[in-house]
């Protein structure tokens, strides 16, 4: 005789109950309506979410490859700065232009300053850009002050003298302009014309 335990079969699952009235029908489609809709509105958020993710990762992706490009040669081009200055130095160590310079010091004069219009052009074409800040605003982002200067002919910090130029690479700072500011007379300090009309 058999002593295998006997085997009982599974219990059959529940049969879903089906609305027997109109309207339990209608609020059964109802409800099923409502939650498809609500799982299709949660589907659509998190696309859009996704989507907008991925957007902003490609656009952050290309800004850093351009800045890359565009920015990778920055000690390179800090370097040329110091060339173009130096041309501008030695312009202005030449003598002042007079109806009676020799014709060397003309064509030395003339042809520096073909070159460092030559120079200049080609630096811009690459993104290199010389600005003279002198008459504006002094910009602590594009300017070193190098020294203060009382006076009543400009606003209070102004820039008065540029001692150099500011450079900037695609509009980023290269090297800040060493500039002179003006500074306001101290209350106790007249006016240097009024000195000048008390010991007329």
């Amino acid at each position: 005789m058999s002593t295998e335990p006997e085997t009982i079969p599974p219990a059959p699952p529940p049969e879903t109950a089906i609305p027997d009235t109109p309207e339990a029908l209608l609020q059964a489609a109802t409800a099923r309506i409502a939650a498809l809709e609500a799982e299709r509105d949660e589907m659509k958020d998190r696309w859009m979410r996704a989507e907008a993710e991925t957007t902003n990762t490609r656009t952050r992706g290309k800004r850093e490859v351009d800045d890359a490009r565009q920015y990778a040669v920055q000690s390179f081009a800090k370097d040329v700065v110091e060339a173009a200055e130096n041309i501008r130095r030695g312009l202005d160590a030449l003598p002042a232009a007079t109806d009676n310079d020799p014709d060397l010091v003309i064509r030395l004069r003339t042809g520096f300053e073909g070159v460092e219009r030559s120079f200049l052009s080609l630096l811009e074409r690459h993104g290199i850009a010389r600005t003279d800040p002198t008459g504006t605003a002094f910009d602590p982002n594009q300017h070193q002050a190098m020294a203060e200067q009382e006076t009543t002919d400009h606003p209070a910090g102004t820039v008065i003298q540029a001692w150099t130029p500011a450079w900037t690479l695609h509009g980023r700072l290269l090297r800040a302009a060493m500039v002179v500011v003006a500074k306001a007379l101290a209350a106790d300090h007249p006016p240097a014309t009024e000195k000048l009309d008390r010991t007329a």
